[in-house]
């Protein structure tokens, strides 16, 4: 059974931590939402830190973070930013006292890595909006965080600007960042795919690299017994001196278009300002109904 932290309420601790790069601006603005949710915020010492590109060296970022995972005031660990990092001190860390009292983990982008950890423990954690971006981020993305981290509900409902599979299915939610996906493959922090939903996101890469990606999982067996594949933001592509010819979204479909579960493009995930929280770990039913998307965890 996938197990679920309690949900926050009002005077509960939370902690603000950097597992990876260090950050670039003051957070202040967040940390003022988090308190006007009624929350006690503690800023961790790698807020602050600085090591060449990283928030502070590598024993820093693992202790920081070891110490909010076993402090049983804290309900909810919230990583500052992702950036590049988590991977160094994934396996520094222990989660005796975490799987014993569990809490809300909350990250995206880089955090994948410790998402996906923390999934193969049985516990649910969130991706979603971190502290770096909120004052970027749509009130919509923020709510759902919200919602996730104090027990409200979930339903999101869009439309699909690409191609389809419509279908209606029900699974347990997985999925982050492409790369970081495919970088945890054959280690202790691999999810496991089979009949779960897996949504999908990434930023900043040439098209090529997402093919290859996306191929290296098909050949790993990761793609065909999925449920269904929710496919988020795939921004800020590099540019090819040639082009590769494809889109991202139009690359993803010629890999898994022989499957028969539903799939969806253009769904509000990603490093995109309209970045909502989805639980990893938690079952939700996934309806995809030619270009309308609805996804609700149950």
């Amino acid at each position: 059974m996938i197990k679920q932290p309690p949900y926050l309420k009002k005077g509960d601790k939370i902690a603000i931590v950097c597992p990876a790069k260090k950050l670039p601006k003051e957070i202040d603005f967040a940390i003022d939402i988090f308190q006007r949710w009624g929350l006690e915020v503690i800023v961790g010492q790698t807020v602050h830190a600085k090591h060449h590109q990283f928030a502070g060296n590598d024993n820093l970022r693992a202790a920081d973070l070891q110490t909010y995972l076993d402090d049983p005031e804290i309900k909810a660990i919230i990583a500052g930013r992702g950036g590049y990092g988590t991977i160094r001190i994934i396996d520094e860390l222990e989660f005796t006292s975490f799987n014993q009292s569990p809490k809300w983990i909350v990250g995206f982008s880089d955090i994948t890595v410790l998402l996906a950890h923390i999934n193969t423990l049985g516990i649910q954690c969130i991706h979603g909006q971190m502290p770096i971006v909120f004052d970027e981020a749509t009130p919509e993305s923020l709510q759902s965080l919200h919602d996730v981290l104090f027990g409200g509900t979930l339903k999101y409902i869009t439309k699909s600007q690409h191609k389809t599979r419509s279908g209606t299915v029900e699974g347990e939610v997985i999925g982050g960042n492409l790369t970081l996906l495919a970088m945890v493959q054959g280690s202790v922090s691999e999810m496991n795919f089979s009949n779960k939903i897996l949504f999908l996101e990434d930023v900043g890469e040439h098209e090529y690299s997402i093919d290859r990606t996306m191929r290296m999982l098909k050949r790993a067996g990761k793609l065909s017994n999925l449920a269904g594949l929710i496919v988020g933001a795939f921004n800020e592509l590099k540019e090819e001196e040639i082009p590769f010819g494809q889109s991202p979204e139009e690359i993803i479909w010629e890999v898994v278009k022989d499957y028969n579960y539903p799939i969806c493009f253009n769904f509000p995930v990603g490093h995109i300002d309209d970045n909502r929280a989805m639980i990893l770990g938690k079952t939700a039913t996934l309806q995809v109904a030619e270009q309308d998307v609805i996804l609700t965890f149950n």
